[in-house]
C-alpha cells in the first residue's frame, strides 16, 4: 500500500500589508494599515489590509471610500518590486526544508510542500514541521504565515483557507474523514476552492448549497450541467484530489499565449483607446521577439463604463505566424476599429496573443517585402538592448507622449501597480 501523502500550504497572511508594516517596524496584528495607492481616485481598490483593520470589520479587497470614517489608518502605497523581494526571500527560506521538486508556487504569497518524505527522516509530525518553517519566515522577515496540512493538495488548501484562522497557532490538518465529518455542511460553498459565485448560483437552483449536498447529489444531474468538471466537483465534494505536486511540474500545456490588461482611470473614447491597443500590442510583439516566439492569433475584449452595455470581443488569425511589431499592433487596432462601440467609453482593455509557436524561421507572405522586415528586427533587437541596459522609459515613441497613452506609467509597474 502506497504511503499517504502529507501537504502543507503555506499563506503569508495579509502579505502586502504585512510587508509594508515590517518596513515601518509595526506589528501587523496590531498596526492600522492598508495597501493602496493615495494617487488614485477613491475608488481605488486597497491591495491588502492589515489584520487589525480585518478585526474592525473592514473587507479584504474593498475600496478607499468603504473604509469606515471613524477609522485611523496608513495608507502605504504599493510597492511591489518590495514584495517580490520579501517573497523570493521567504521562498529560499523554505528550500532549506524541501527540495526545490516537491514545492509549487501558488502565488506571490502561498506555496505548497509535499513533507511526506522529510516527515520521517526529521521523526517529526506534520505540525511540527510547519511551525518550524513558519517560525524561521516570522523571524527572518517579520512576517505570520498560516498552514493548511492535508492528505492531498486540496484538502491542504481547505485546511488552510476555512480551518488555519480559527486553529491554535494558525496550523489545520484535515483528512478525507475529518474533511466529510467538519465541513460538509459548512456555508457558503464559494468557501471552498474553484467554487466561484457563478458555480455556486447553478448548484443552488439544484437545491445544492454544501459539499454534503453535492456529494449526494445524481451525479449524472451534474455531469448534464457542467459537462467534464462535474468530475472536479464531485472528487472535491468527498475530499478527493488524485493531481499531485510532481503531476503539476510534468505538465506542459499544449498551447501558449501572453496576455496584457488594464483597467483604465477614467473612460476612454474611440480614437484614445486607439493608442492604448497600439501601445499594448507593439509591447508584447516586444516580448514575443525577445522569447523567440511568433503568433497568428489576435484576441480583444473591450468592457465599457456603462456596466449595462456588454462587453465586446473578438479575434482574428494571421495567415503567417509573426512577431511583427509592425503587423501586430496594425491587426490589434483593426480589430479594435471593428469592436469597439464608439458611442461608448472603454473602461477596461484584455489583449492576447495566442498559439504560440518557436519563430526558427522567420516566415513572409506574397506582400511582405523580406528587407523591410529584416530592418524592422534589428530595429527591435536594438530597442531590447536599449531598454534592457537603461529601462523601459529609455527610448519612447511619440505615441507614447500623446494624451491618454499610459505605457510610460506602465514602464514603471509590476502587476499594475507601483514597482
Amino acid at each position: 500500500m502506497a504511503e499517504e501523502k502529507v501537504y502543507l500550504c503555506i499563506d503569508l497572511k495579509s502579505f502586502y500589508a504585512s510587508v509594508e508594516c515590517a518596513e515601518r517596524g509595526l506589528d501587523p496584528m496590531t498596526a492600522r494599515l492598508v495597501v493602496a495607492d493615495p494617487e488614485r481616485t477613491e475608488k481605488t481598490i486597497c491591495l491588502a489590509i492589515s489584520p487589525a483593520m480585518k478585526a474592525l470589520g473592514v473587507k479584504n479587497r474593498c475600496r478607499v471610500f468603504q473604509i469606515p470614517p471613524g477609522i485611523d489608518y496608513i495608507m502605504a502605497p504599493p510597492r511591489m518590486a518590495l514584495y517580490v523581494d520579501y517573497s523570493a526571500r521567504i521562498y529560499s527560506v523554505y528550500l532549506r526544508y524541501a527540495a526545490r521538486e516537491d514545492m509549487h508556487v501558488y502565488s506571490i504569497d502561498e506555496v505548497f510542500i509535499d513533507a511526506t518524505d522529510y516527515l520521517s527522516y526529521r521523526r517529526q509530525s506534520p505540525e511540527e514541521f510547519a511551525r518550524m518553517i513558519m517560525d524561521d519566515v516570522l523571524a527572518e522577515t517579520g512576517i505570520t504565515a498560516a498552514c493548511g496540512i492535508g492528505s492531498n493538495l486540496y484538502l491542504a488548501k481547505i485546511a488552510l483557507d476555512i480551518l488555519s484562522k480559527h486553529a491554535p497557532g494558525g496550523i489545520a490538518r484535515l483528512t478525507e474523514e475529518s474533511y466529510r465529518r467538519l465541513l460538509w455542511k459548512h456555508r457558503p460553498i464559494t468557501d471552498f476552492w474553484r467554487v466561484g459565485p457563478g458555480t455556486a448560483a447553478r448548484l443552488s437552483r439544484m437545491g445544492i448549497d454544501c459539499m454534503g449536498e453535492l456529494a449526494a447529489a445524481d451525479e449524472d444531474m451534474l455531469y448534464r450541467a457542467f459537462g467534464v468538471d462535474a468530475e472536479l466537483l464531485i472528487d472535491h465534494a468527498w475530499g478527493r484530489e488524485p493531481t499531485t505536486i510532481a503531476d503539476i511540474r510534468a505538465y506542459r500545456p499544449h498551447t501558449k499565449s501572453i496576455c496584457g490588461g488594464q483597467v483604465l482611470s477614467r473612460g476612454y473614447h474611440f480614437d484614445e483607446g486607439r493608442i492604448i491597443i497600439r501601445e499594448m500590442a507593439e509591447s508584447m510583439a516586444l516580448e514575443l521577439f525577445s522569447q523567440g516566439l511568433a503568433t497568428d492569433s489576435i484576441n480583444l475584449h473591450l468592457a465599457y463604463s456603462r456596466s449595462s452595455r456588454p462587453p465586446s470581443s473578438g479575434s482574428l488569425s494571421l495567415g503567417v505566424p509573426s512577431a511583427s511589431m509592425k503587423l501586430l499592433s496594425g491587426q490589434a487596432e483593426a480589430l479594435y476599429g471593428r469592436l469597439m462601440d464608439r458611442r461608448e467609453l472603454l473602461h477596461r482593455v484584455t489583449l492576447s496573443f495566442g498559439r504560440l509557436r518557436e519563430e526558427r524561421f522567420p516566415q513572409y507572405d506574397l506582400f511582405a517585402s523580406p528587407a523591410a522586415r529584416e530592418r524592422e528586427r534589428r530595429l527591435q533587437r536594438a530597442l531590447l538592448d536599449i531598454k534592457g541596459k537603461y529601462g523601459g522609459n529609455s527610448i519612447l515613441k511619440c505615441l507614447d507622449l500623446a494624451e491618454g497613452a499610459t505605457a510610460r506609467d506602465r514602464n514603471h509597474q509590476i502587476g499594475g501597480h507601483r514597482a
